[in-house]
């Protein structure tokens, strides 16, 4: 599995399919200078995930515990 698909493979297992649709499946996904970012469809910019990939699937944890935006 791609670092890629295991980001989006924690976005699902936290949103799931009714919280997320297609926004979750079509993520852009990237690596860039400053680390892990994700692109939701429909919002602003990328948000910051963190520059492991762990640190992503953290942040990814955290962001839909809060509820924020992502559930």
């Amino acid at each position: 599995m791609s670092d890629v698909q295991e980001i989006r493979e924690t976005l699902m297992d936290v949103i799931g399919e009714e919280g997320c649709g297609v926004s979750c499946t079509e993520a852009d996904v990237f690596h860039d200078d400053e680390g892990w970012k994700m692109q939701l469809e429909c919002f602003m910019g990328p948000w910051k995930l963190g520059k492991t990939v762990e640190e992503a699937k953290t942040t990814i944890k955290e962001l839909g515990s809060m509820g924020f935006g992502l559930s």
